[in-house]
């Protein structure tokens, strides 16, 4: 989903000229820094115009139905190809006309709407609608335009009207009413939509110089203060918090779904589970939630440059209440390393890596790396005879992290190889002589697992220091650093791509991912986004290189550990089940589906086929115990002086008795042991 942030059209150029930088100038500079650090920069020529316009086009209007074509065309024939050209000279007046052309379609709509709100909507002539896949050209015309929106708002009500129920006959008894209340409730959604872009002062030119960055690689990216400050503070497991978590319910409405017993939301005392979020504030802007995107909604949340929020809130048939917080700094359990021993014929022992966070902000924390040394030392204080590292769904975060994280693991040797925008190559050694942990070692990954983990994950798969078991990982070979656009500037940053990497045998895994030793299927792999996804990506390479290191188990030990692994998975019922649900979601999302015809009938059935993968899904794990987990004794005796930790615990014990990944990671090291 995705945020936008408008230039307020009414605004006059000189005011807008006085409120913000000259956009021309922020791209120059933004330009200047790529081409001096990135470790691949391109020329800004015709190309960079492309794509800087087509992913403005499809961010501005993704649904087809805010600009004409005419409006399109001309914006095409005048600066599809020549933004390059404004953006050298400095004459940023294409931002202006397209901003004028946006909001002007912006007011359009919204004059329609609100036609079409006092209109009964027609539901008895036939009609068709079609989804497509990707985006499609731009088509509509005046004639076509009150078609469209009245073509949309009729299949949206019948959607939200067929997913209230699975009683037909219920629904059709019911749909004059139903159908009255959905109409005002979606028209007034896209109005508020409107108005919140139309009101807000927020340049588009903010779009502009994201697509800018992205033409260089799809990490490379401009962060304005808040997302700068959203951005590091995810790195960490420390940081300032409301102290809850929120979920969207059935409805679609954004809820209270867990309090923190030691954060500020809790000790407030007026806000419960369950509470619904209206709107929030950070006593500069208010968002309503109802025609927010969550993106915006996370940023004002996340953001360390908010410290003080007001919610309004409302619980049940009460009425709306607000509610100001301050935030606290808080350990973040969810993006902490934590560890458990599994028993089957000897102890194993587990620890998850959330991400590789690190102590960004000097609160008194410290980094994933030691962490995880803690929990290998009380793990082998109960005589641990194997390790299993969890990486899946790690979305990496600080290289430093990794590599410290991986002199625990190799005794020592060459671990990496980087290069600069020089194209000069350094190697990366194993930062401590020696290592923390000597006994066997499997890591599970998935498509998710990217940047760190891979680059951790791959260091010990090339020394045969681990087994890699999971699905292919994402695929991102390269780092970044947060750099201001000029000294001083507290207010325009660039994350830019400054090195990339390669594993000591010079093969990277750059788009392709780690390939795992042991393949396990695992829900919606296929259609994970992955790095070669991304039309600006870096194609996979390699490097010459004669570096020396040794294995630390032969290669045919880790091949037979693998053969023996995936027979097993083979015959698993679990995972074959898996296999066959996949196909029916690759199916159900790839397969051109035929125009549907919208009545109530045929939209239900469409419901009915998504709804029954769905349950499908949720029920298909029968959640049958398969392992033995506690507590390190440390742990447990940990537990006995901080009291509120133990419901945590317990539900990540649950979880990982179930894990079918863990059974068979914990299954490859006992096999380890008695073949070795």
């Amino acid at each position: 989903m995705k945020k936008f942030s408008l230039l307020l059209f009414l605004v006059p150029f000189w005011l807008f000229s006085q409120n913000n930088k000259n956009p021309c100038d922020v791209l120059f500079k933004i330009n200047n820094l790529i081409q001096q650090e990135h470790v691949n920069p391109k020329p800004v020529d015709d190309s960079l115009s492309v794509y800087v316009f087509d992913q403005l086009i499809n961010e501005l209007d993704p649904l087809r139905n805010i600009l004409f074509k005419s409006d399109y065309d001309a914006l095409s024939h005048q600066y599809r190809l020549s933004i390059d050209d404004f953006i050298k000279s400095k004459n940023c007046a294409f931002i202006n006309d397209i901003t004028t052309v946006y909001a002007t379609s912006l007011k359009r709509n919204k004059a329609l709407l609100e036609k079409l709100n006092s209109q009964k909507i027609d539901f008895e002539t036939p009609d068709t609608i079609r989804f497509y896949k990707k985006s499609f050209p731009i088509y509509m015309t005046e004639n076509d335009v009150e078609k469209i929106w009245k073509k949309k708002i009729r299949f949206e009500i019948l959607n939200e009207a067929t997913s209230s129920s699975k009683n037909l006959d219920s629904i059709q008894a019911n749909f004059a009413t139903i159908a009255l209340e959905l109409k005002n409730k979606i028209i007034q959604n896209e109005l508020c939509k409107i108005n919140a872009i139309l009101e807000k002062d927020l340049a588009i030119q903010e779009k502009i110089y994201t697509h800018f960055c992205t033409y260089f690689d799809p990490h490379t990216n401009y962060l304005s203060t808040d997302t700068k400050s959203s951005f590091v503070s995810s790195l960490s497991k420390e940081r300032l918090s409301l102290g809850f978590v929120v979920s969207l319910n059935e409805k679609n409405e954004i809820i209270i779904a867990d309090l923190d017993l030691k954060g500020p939301a809790y000790k407030n005392g007026k806000i419960k589970k369950g509470d619904q979020i209206i709107s929030l504030s950070n006593q500069k802007e208010t968002l309503e939630v109802s025609c927010t995107s969550l993106d915006a909604i996370a940023n004002l949340i996340q953001s360390d440059a908010n410290k003080i929020i007001t919610l309004t809130l409302k619980r049940k048939a009460e009425k709306n209440f607000t509610v100001t917080i301050e935030k606290e700094i808080l350990k973040d359990d969810l993006n902490s390393v934590y560890s458990f021993i599994i028993t089957k014929k000897s102890k194993i022992g587990y620890i998850r890596i959330p991400s590789f966070y690190s102590n960004f902000e000097g609160f008194n924390s410290l980094g994933c790396a030691e962490d995880v040394a803690r929990e290998v030392i009380k793990l082998q204080k109960d005589n641990i005879k194997g390790l299993v590292i969890d990486l899946k769904d790690n979305g990496g975060g600080s290289m430093e992290e990794a590599i410290k994280l991986a002199g625990i693991f190799v005794h020592h040797g060459p671990i990496s190889i980087v290069v600069d925008h020089k194209k000069q190559q350094q190697v990366l050694e194993d930062p401590f002589r020696g290592f923390l942990y000597k006994g066997p070692i499997v890591i599970l990954v998935n498509g998710n697992s990217a940047s760190a983990s891979e680059f951790f994950a791959g260091i010990l798969q090339d020394y045969n220091r681990a087994m890699i078991v999971g699905s292919s990982t994402l695929g991102k070979a390269t780092m970044q650093t947060i750099l201001p656009l000029e000294k001083g500037d507290e207010s325009n940053f660039v994350k830019v791509t400054i090195n990339k990497f390669y594993r000591v045998t010079g093969k990277s895994h750059q788009s392709i991912g780690v390939i795992p030793d042991v393949a396990l299927p695992e829900f919606y792999d296929p259609l994970l986004e992955k790095e070669s996804n991304f039309t600006t990506a870096f194609k996979n390479d390699s490097i010459a290189t004669d570096l020396k290191f040794k294995p630390y188990v032969s290669s045919s030990l880790i091949q037979e550990l693998s053969k023996n692994s995936l027979k097993r998975v083979a015959t698993d019922s679990y995972f074959n089940d898996i296999l066959g649900i996949n196909k029916k979601i690759e199916a159900l999302v790839n397969t051109t589906k035929a125009s549907i015809s919208m009545t109530l009938q045929s939209v239900f059935e469409e419901q009915n086929n998504s709804a029954t993968l769905w349950e499908e899904i949720t029920k298909f794990d029968d959640k049958i115990d398969l392992l033995s987990v506690t507590n390190s004794n440390y742990n447990e005796a940990l537990l006995m002086v901080y009291p509120l930790e133990k419901e945590n615990n317990k539900n990540q014990i649950k979880a990982l008795k179930t894990n079918h990944y863990l059974n068979e990671a914990v299954t490859i090291i006992e096999e380890f042991n008695a073949l070795k």
